[in-house]
């Protein structure tokens, strides 16, 4: 059972994954390209290091709190890097795109 939970956060994680790097490469600016990653991958990379909890807490009997410690590491810095990366694109007075498709 607890392979299958691990496979479906693994594929799950790789959507996520995914999603987030095409978000990446599609955006318009970089303020919006900030979301890709900064949402979607951090779901991504949540689920697949939840997927190993599950796997080798089931396998060695024994919780492993590791992976829940990389979460919350990931959790709590994406946000203050995504921060800082929109913070230096103000800075340098990057375009930021408009609905009519003109860049500021």
């Amino acid at each position: 059972m607890a392979d299958l939970i691990a496979s479906v956060l693994i594929v799950v994680g790789g959507l996520f994954c995914l999603l987030g790097s095409l978000g990446l490469a599609r955006l318009p600016d970089s303020f919006t390209r900030l979301h890709g990653p900064s949402k979607a991958t951090t779901l991504g990379i949540g689920s697949v290091a939840l997927a190993s909890l599950v796997y080798f807490t089931a396998r060695e009997d024994a919780p492993s709190l590791h992976e829940l410690l990389i979460i919350v590491f990931v959790v709590i810095t994406t946000p203050v890097s995504a921060q800082l990366v929109a913070k230096a694109a103000l800075h340098r007075r990057l375009p930021q795109w408009r609905r009519d498709g003109t860049g500021d």
